[in-house]
């Protein structure tokens, strides 16, 4: 028996979502392979792989609000100084900004030298409607919640953080009775925390039937034709994650890079099956605090903040796009263009949701900007489901090395829990 636990014991997520995900590879590009048989599209890949994967992303979603709300309100009350709040939010708003400009300057100049839409044929019916975008102002004026009841229902993450951070700002403020709920505040997140690990459980069997619809669906043959703007947007994405996101954290904060993408590899791996940052959001904040040592003061304001505004990937995949449109159109921006694109997806990621397919709709708003066509992302549409993979996984890095960085310098942070010796049967 005691052989047997200890094999049991062995296999931890990591090593579960990576065989989760490797078997929906393989599972997905052999039914594409086969080509368009009724029986397997009807009830395996929308039957079973389609119902699978949309319980699991259900069951995540189903969290979000409850654990942003919850945790933050718990995470503000236990700030013993107000102006901290407002030094926290200022240093993290401004690195949230600082990396999705380096990410969208560097997806620019890596489009500029790579030129992947030169010589590209161009589909002269392309066609793609967007969504209209709402303005700066807009943007400004919605962050602030009306009905706090509808914003957690809509899932409007800007307005439950607002309600939330006021919500634990008065808790402090009343005294006795702010005290009582605080701790029936307190015992909800515990709750809530053991939702989240009873969900993992289940974690590699949704991340199989999602990998393996997408594959299914899209195969490796919808890159072909755009093989060099996949794959520039690809080395963009791990030049930022894997160049960026360590430097910084090695300057600012001192902390080992090695160690952090050590502890938070399942992460990435989970963003990258959902292809969400709001999905993968209960499981960023469990393991930004338990295994990274983020105080929860910090991490539930940094992690929900980042989830909504800091969307790297977004941008590096908007700076490509916008380069490679203009190429195949044979369309000279010039250096105020490349400019432009740099300012606008920087802007425009804030606003892009945390859902899948986001970031094209506020492509639509760059390329507008710039006035490029905006049909040209029919161009693209082919591939970017993979590539929205991808980015998600860079966003959410993105987001806990952030927290790790304005943890320590808030003070916020333990050096004990991020060095500890990794436990292998947890997240």
């Amino acid at each position: 028996m005691a052989s047997k636990h200890h094999t049991r014991k062995k296999y931890g997520l990591t090593f579960k979502i990576i065989a989760g995900m490797v078997a929906g590879l393989a599972l997905g590009l052999i039914l594409n392979m086969m080509g368009p048989v009724s029986f397997i599209n009807d009830y395996v890949v929308n039957g079973v792989l389609h119902v699978g994967g949309k319980i699991f992303l259900a069951s995540l979603k189903l969290l979000v609000v409850p654990l942003v709300f919850v945790s933050l309100t718990c995470g503000t009350a236990s700030l013993d100084d107000i102006k901290k709040l407002g030094r926290i939010g200022g240093k993290t708003l401004a690195l949230y900004l600082v990396t999705t400009a380096l990410a969208i300057s560097i997806a620019v100049c890596m489009a500029i030298v790579l030129k992947p839409g030169v010589g590209f044929n161009l589909m002269t019916d392309a066609t793609f409607n967007p969504r209209d975008t709402p303005s700066l102002t807009q943007t400004i004026i919605d962050i602030f919640p009306n009905n706090p009841v509808a914003a957690m229902a809509e899932g409007k993450m800007l307005q439950i953080i607002v309600f939330a951070v006021l919500f634990g700002l008065t808790l402090t403020m009343v005294g006795k009775p702010g005290e009582r709920i605080l701790n029936i505040f307190k015992d909800l997140n515990a709750v809530i925390l053991k939702m989240v690990i009873l969900i993992m459980a289940v974690a590699p069997y949704g991340v199989f039937c999602l990998i393996a619809k997408v594959f299914a669906l899209q195969g490796f043959a919808a890159i072909a034709p755009l093989a060099k703007y996949f794959f520039v947007v690809v080395f963009a994405l791990l030049l930022h994650a894997f160049g960026v996101y360590p430097l910084m954290l090695k300057l600012l904060s001192g902390l080992s890079p090695l160690t952090f993408f050590k502890k938070y590899k399942a992460v990435p791996m989970f963003a990258f099956s959902t292809a969400s940052s709001n999905a993968t959001l209960p499981i960023t904040l469990e393991t930004v605090e338990h295994k990274l040592g983020v105080k929860n003061s910090i991490a539930s304001f940094t992690i929900p903040l980042g989830a909504t505004v800091n969307m790297d990937g977004s941008a590096i995949m908007q700076g490509v796009a916008a380069i490679f449109i203009s190429q195949a159109y044979n369309l000279h921006i010039g250096l105020s263009g490349y400019l432009m694109v740099i300012f606008t997806a920087t802007l425009a990621s804030i606003g892009t949701a945390a859902v899948p397919g986001a970031a094209l709709i506020m492509l639509a708003m760059v390329l507008k900007q710039v006035g490029l066509p905006v049909e040209g992302i029919a161009l693209i549409i082919g591939v970017d489901r993979l590539l929205d993979m991808m980015r998600t996984a860079v966003n959410v890095t993105g987001d806990a090395a952030v927290s790790c960085i304005v943890a320590k310098s808030e003070g916020q942070f333990s050096q004990d829990t991020f060095y500890a010796k990794d436990i292998k049967n947890k997240l």
